[in-house]
């Protein structure tokens, strides 16, 4: 149960990360809130750091824990630079087919067996995202194609993470994740920095960096408190977040079309978390 309450926790300091980061994206470019939401990760990595000691940066898997960060690079500036453009609860659920991709990552790069009915939900789940999307219909803003380019670099992280995950723990996997981020940003950062002019937006930077940071914290202590296919059905109530945060910042809600088809990716999402529960205990 503790371990549910700290997944459902930080979910909740995502969405509102998420939120603040839509709101920032009005005066600052992506790139450099996606750096500073990345630099409350790396904090708190010095705080580990400095609890734990270097031992935690001992790996046998430099290049892909370095792989690691550079697809959350890629997760955190394609949802950005989307919300930028489109509705905050709509980008949510349209990156709801990560676990898709991370099946289908799963069956191809890592020969994991994959069983027709759990083929069928990650049809179903695409058909779910096709609803909300509507391609050629020309419903929604063409960013709408970022929040899946998000979700496929999240799944390729899913899919590093599950081919280290027997050697390095999950902070050592945090620490790398957030160090490597940090410096692929740093780089183009120069090129897109912009001093905020008003304590409003610093304040919302710092408040930024803070969730971002506590978000991870809990959910990698959510991680070591409770088994995965116990907590992951919880990352479908960031919609509810993010449905919240859309309303009282943005004056957004959903439309009937992303509710019915957010509907059908999470009902398919919680099937294939469901084989994936049951093929795990066999």
């Amino acid at each position: 149960m503790r371990g549910v309450l700290f997944m459902l926790a930080g979910f909740f300091f995502y969405a509102t990360s998420d939120s603040i980061a839509k709101v920032l994206t009005q005066s600052l470019h992506p790139v450099q809130v996606v750096w500073t939401r990345q630099f409350g990760l790396f904090c708190c990595v010095i705080l580990l750091l400095a609890r734990h000691g270097t031992g935690i940066m001992r790996t046998r898997h430099h290049a892909i824990q370095i792989a690691r960060g550079v697809t959350a690079v890629g997760a955190s500036i394609s949802f950005v630079f989307a919300v930028t453009y489109i509705p905050l609860a709509d980008a949510m659920a349209i990156a709801f087919v990560a676990p898709f991709f991370v099946t289908v990552l799963g069956a191809l790069v890592l020969g994991e067996p994959i069983g027709m009915r759990r083929w069928i939900a990650v049809a179903i789940g695409f058909a779910g995202m096709l609803i909300i999307v509507r391609p050629g219909l020309g419903v929604l803003h063409p960013a709408s194609v970022l929040p899946i380019l998000a979700a496929a670099f999240f799944a390729a992280r899913q899919v590093l993470s599950r081919m280290i995950s027997g050697d390095d723990g999950s902070m050592t996997t945090v620490a790398y994740t957030a160090i490597s981020a940090v410096t692929v940003l740093t780089l183009p950062l120069p090129f897109f920095w912009a001093w905020p002019n008003d304590p409003v937006t610093v304040a919302l930077l710092g408040v930024i960096a803070v969730t971002a940071g506590l978000a991870e914290f809990l959910i990698v202590r959510a991680l070591e408190l409770a088994q995965a296919v116990v907590v992951a059905p919880t990352q479908y109530t960031v919609l509810i977040w993010g449905t919240m945060w859309g309303f009282l910042i943005f004056d957004q809600l959903p439309d009937g079309w992303t509710l019915a088809g957010a509907a059908i990716i999470m009902a398919s999402g919680l099937y294939t978390l469901h084989r994936e529960a049951r093929a795990g205990s066999n």
